[in-house]
């Protein structure tokens, strides 16, 4: 079996976590060419090409890679799919644009969000927010699929597999770069944090939201969000943790007046350790909890904060 990783590339750079974790599943299909692509990937080649278990390194430099558009990125793909029996990549904002295209232009099925690798056709991937797991075969020539990767530990390095430059494929023109608007922060990117605080609509405002950043910055964490606190405009969308935000595994996940919402659980349940403040002693987030303290969360999260200080 031959197999394609898509590896995450921003701005040049290799995203290491999210790439080594998709490797760890991909190296259970079989061999694992990665493709980086972007309008200057060569850096982020030279370090997947030190991933181990990665056999060769396709390296695609164009202007039209530059910034994340997925149909020129998807016509590439489809234009070397002949040569490999599955095309994966870690589940990223940028790959649920790109996979599910690549997908239908190669009139197969996607297989999203990939929790286990049976064999070479079976996968296993969370259903009704988490609540199920369902087993997918598929029977397609090409599978193509996104991994979840917070449920994969990351592949080490110590490889030294060849890198090869090859052509940009004919650009579709369905769509062009107008800008982009990025956020630019100090704390650690979300998806990938060893350390989560997150705040709910118990928070109360974006005001008071400051008291969820001054401890995660304490802790040295990245700031997450949930859904309802994300809709009552506490919080910006790319905090969202959850079934419709981002998934989560940190070594340690603080739910700060959170109820627990399916939803919500979906997105965070993988962490090691979970520890939730909470002023009603009923609220679901404390039946997936670790550590569960009830009260007022103004009052103990200044105080968290200060001791740990």
């Amino acid at each position: 079996m031959a197999v394609l990783l898509i590896a995450e590339v921003n701005g040049g750079e290799l995203s290491f976590d999210s790439t080594a974790k998709a490797l760890t599943a991909a190296k259970q299909l079989g061999d694992v060419t990665v493709l980086c692509v972007g309008s200057g990937c060569s850096g982020a080649a030279e370090a997947a090409a030190k991933l181990d278990g990665v056999s060769n390194v396709l390296c695609a430099q164009d202007e039209a890679y530059g910034h994340d558009l997925a149909e020129p990125v998807a016509a590439l793909i489809v234009s070397l799919s002949d040569d490999y029996s599955h095309i994966v990549a870690p589940s990223t904002s940028a790959s649920k644009n790109i996979m599910p295209r690549v997908a239908a232009l190669l009139d197969v099925m996607i297989i999203s969000e990939v929790t286990a690798v049976v064999d070479a056709d079976t996968f296993e991937r969370p259903i009704y927010a988490g609540n199920a797991i369902q087993t997918v075969k598929s029977v397609d020539a090409i599978k193509v699929a996104t991994i979840r990767t917070s449920t994969f530990e990351a592949s080490g390095e110590g490889g030294s597999a060849s890198v090869t430059s090859i052509d940009a494929a004919a650009n579709p023109g369905l769509s062009e770069w107008v800008e982009d608007k990025v956020a630019t922060s100090d704390r650690p990117e979300l998806t990938s944090a060893g350390i989560v605080v997150s705040g709910g609509r118990g928070v109360g405002s974006e005001d008071d939201f400051k008291i969820i950043e001054a401890l995660a910055d304490k802790l040295g964490a990245a700031v997450g969000a949930s859904r309802a606190a994300v809709d009552s405009g506490y919080a910006p969308n790319d905090w969202q943790v959850g079934q419709t935000g981002k998934v989560v595994a940190p070594n340690l996940y603080v739910a700060v007046g959170i109820s627990g919402a399916i939803q919500h659980l979906a997105g965070m349940k993988d962490s090691k350790v979970i520890v939730a403040i909470n002023k009603d002693e009923e609220a679901p987030i404390f039946q997936v909890a670790d550590f569960g303290l009830v009260g007022d969360l103004f009052e103990i999260v200044p105080q968290l904060t200060e001791k740990l200080g």
